[in-house]
């Protein structure tokens, strides 16, 4: 597993090298630079969005627990800085995101039921939001054969979100249980490995309040449309104003295209090479993708080691966190 990480890790590093290098690599940097105190508009973007995320994820608890807001948007902020910053698959930093909130005194039953519900809200949520940037595209002359693409790998997430959400809802959540288990043990250098957590009351009681999930929903969903700012903001600034239909086009389904190279820490390359596809469909130049990819890259660095760090802030001071008031 580790090989197969680091053999990725740097297959993805030589492809990104590979496009900087055989393009204009002044006019790459060029356009990034020309982004400059964007920059800064773009992270603030960012953490608009975790917002959103975290504050949709408290939703699915509001019955459970009696949590501060800020407890959820600490350990959200940190579930993404692991995901982004550590070769963990894009998940590592949920199992982190389970074990932490319990920090509060939330049982862990409940705490991984509603990581997997936040998860297969997000997951629909980006589903979504994909399926909005292939109409889009559509409409893109030429386009047609990665239209088509695009809606075969819906068809297939769709697939795999009915059966997760049918997992979730008609038991079968022992494997799962198992693995958080043992994971879980893990990252407390505990013996405990594979006791119950209790998942299955857990995600009864969640999904028994259908509004929060609802809510949480629409919460994701607005998180990724969100993030198409980013995009704008950074041709806006490359000399592409007013290119809020491609920022859409290039963020929906350049997240989409992320989250499908998950294995591929950080999709590095993999980003580079999607963003330069779809640079040429809209009559951006592949110097611009590329920065625009690099760009994107900026929050995850900015926001991630802070986020790191934090992670171990909030592990040293486990023993002194209030633990919450259990509801119902």
């Amino acid at each position: 597993m580790k090989l197969a990480v680091v053999l990725m890790t740097l297959g993805g590093l030589g492809l990104a090298l590979w496009l900087v290098l055989t393009n204009n690599t002044g006019a790459i940097f060029g356009a990034f630079a020309a982004v400059g105190w964007g920059l800064l508009a773009i992270t603030l973007v960012r953490l608009l969005i975790l917002f959103l995320c975290g504050t949709g994820w408290s939703l699915l608890l509001r019955r459970q627990v009696s949590l501060p807001l800020s407890a959820y948007l600490s350990v959200r902020y940190i579930r993404e800085a692991i995901n982004v910053m550590l070769p963990v698959a894009s998940v590592g930093g949920d199992i982190a995101g389970v074990r932490l909130i319990t920090f509060w005194g939330v049982p862990a039953g409940l705490a991984g039921a509603s990581i997997l519900v936040d998860l297969l809200l997000q997951a629909s949520g980006q589903a979504v939001f994909a399926a909005m940037g292939a109409l889009l595209l559509a409409q893109v002359a030429g386009a047609e054969a990665l239209v088509g693409w695009v809606l075969s790998g819906l068809g297939v997430a769709a697939i795999a979100l009915i059966g997760f959400y049918l997992v979730q809802r008609l038991g079968g959540v022992d494997l799962m249980e198992r693995t958080i288990a043992r994971l879980l043990a893990l990252l407390a250098r505990s013996a405990a490995a594979g006791r119950p957590l209790g998942l299955d009351a857990g995600l009864r009681a969640i999904w028994a309040d259908p509004w929060a999930v609802a809510w949480a929903f629409v919460l994701h969903l607005l998180a990724w449309l969100v993030g198409v700012l980013e995009i704008w903001i950074a041709l806006a600034a490359m000399g592409y104003p007013g290119s809020l239909f491609a920022a859409a086009i290039i963020e929906s389904l350049g997240q989409a295209l992320r989250g499908a190279a998950s294995a591929v820490p950080g999709a590095l390359g993999v980003q580079e090479g999607g963003f330069v596809v779809l640079g040429h469909l809209l009559g951006i130049d592949p110097e611009t993708a590329i920065a625009l990819s690099l760009v994107k890259r900026v929050p995850d660095i900015v926001l991630g080691l802070p986020g790191l760090l934090g992670w171990y802030w909030l592990e040293s001071r486990r023993g002194a966190i209030a633990p919450a008031s259990l509801g119902e």
